[in-house]
């Protein structure tokens, strides 16, 4: 009995050190997206999203790398911005840069696992949307899109991350900087940074708690043997291809997948493998059920496809190139994995980022954050009426004569 309560203790003990060396980055990066997404409206985005050019492919990364990086809430709000205008090709695009090429995701490989894992996910995320829109192009006929335009105009619920699409909370009268530092915009930030907290916290946890148990349970001999270390030229092949197939089935998604992520590099993935598997949070089997109700059973198995194909070609490739360039990282114990909190600078960063986020909950609090929150959870249709003017009504109450000034 006391090993299992050991055992226990000591996963748990090593979710929390994970969770803390990541604190101060997650705060930051859902800051700059909550920033960035107060000032952008979705229809500007749809908008600028329905051609099927280089310029809307590049939009398109832009937009999504600045959005929630909630994988349930990327995949609603790609939806919404396909029956607004954008073109399927580009709100799939859009929802994949919304999990790989976010602040936050960033920041977290950067403190975990290091610069190359930062350098390889963005240049992943990168050369993976080039090559899904490759595949469109060859691959997707019209009468697939037809159809699922159609699926998806029937406004099937697909998650409780509904209202997370359908509210649009963006600051967009006046000059740029004087948008940015009013009253107004402060709101904003405050309502998107929680709301996209309140999108990820359940994955979030469940990959710390999941990462840990692995970490403190399944001995290094089994993923050396899993990931056929002692064969370096088979073991780069085989981690891009496993890796996104592991992702699936761990139903963990978002940022909750890099903790996982930091667990298999350290029994011995290869490089690429952990690149691709941090990709593919967007095929986990609970996403791939809603993509049947938004899009149709067709489109769902070929979003599929296509998506696992993009995913383990960009691992291996960036994998292939970095160790080409005598970049690629190597194997070695990750320190997160087992080290206690001290007094560094993570303590005093993580210090100093829940001050600010107190900050944010005060005025989330006072200005109709908790009933905003409800309203999001509640599965219902798009363009739910009223979402934007009740955040409105929420901020005019509190604040009735910021509006002269915003």
């Amino acid at each position: 009995m006391a090993s299992v309560v050991n055992a226990v203790w000591l996963g748990l003990q090593v979710a929390f050190y994970m969770l803390w060396d990541v604190l101060w980055p997650l705060i930051l990066g859902f800051l700059l997206s909550a920033v960035v997404q107060a000032v952008v409206s979705q229809r500007a985005v749809a908008g600028a999203l329905g051609r099927t050019d280089l310029r809307s492919f590049v939009l398109a990364c832009g937009f999504g790398a600045a959005s929630s990086s909630c994988s349930y809430a990327a995949v609603a709000l790609a939806r919404s911005l396909f029956r607004k205008g954008a073109s399927f090709t580009n709100a799939i695009i859009f929802e994949f840069a919304s999990t790989n090429l976010v602040f936050e995701l960033g920041l977290v490989l950067l403190i975990l696992l290091g610069w190359q894992f930062l350098a390889a996910e963005f240049a992943g995320g990168l050369l993976m949307a080039v090559i899904l829109w490759i595949l469109f192009k060859l691959t997707l006929k019209q009468r697939i899109v037809d159809a699922a335009k159609r699926q998806a105009d029937k406004g099937v619920v697909g998650s409780t991350m509904e209202g997370h699409a359908a509210m649009d909370m963006s600051v967009t009268e006046g000059p740029f900087l004087r948008r940015l530092v009013s009253p107004r915009a402060f709101t904003a930030i405050s309502h998107y940074f929680f709301m996209d907290l309140y999108s990820i916290y359940v994955d979030l946890g469940l990959g710390l708690l999941i990462a840990g148990a692995l970490a403190a349970w399944v001995p290094a001999s089994f993923w050396r043997a899993f990931f056929f270390t002692s064969n370096p030229a088979i073991n780069e092949f085989w981690g891009p291809l496993v890796g996104p197939l592991l992702s699936m089935l761990s139903f963990v998604c978002s940022i909750g997948n890099v903790p996982l992520a930091v667990v298999l590099w350290n029994g011995g993935i290869s490089f690429g493998g952990v690149i691709s598997f941090i990709f593919a949070d967007l095929i986990i089997l609970p996403i791939l059920n809603i993509y049947r109700k938004y899009y149709g059973g067709r489109m769902s198995l070929y979003l599929l496809g296509v998506s696992y194909l993009a995913m383990a070609l960009a691992g291996f490739v960036i994998g292939l190139v970095f160790n080409l360039l005598g970049i690629a990282p190597t194997h070695h114990p990750v320190e997160a994995l087992f080290t206690a909190p001290t007094w560094n600078y993570t303590t005093f960063l993580n210090l100093a980022f829940l001050i600010l986020g107190a900050a944010l909950l005060w005025r989330f609090l006072r200005t109709g954050g908790p009933e905003m929150l409800r309203a999001m959870s509640r599965p219902q249709a798009e363009g739910m009426p009223g979402m934007d003017h009740e955040h409105r009504r929420h901020d005019h109450e509190h604040h009735p004569h910021e509006h002269h000034h915003s």
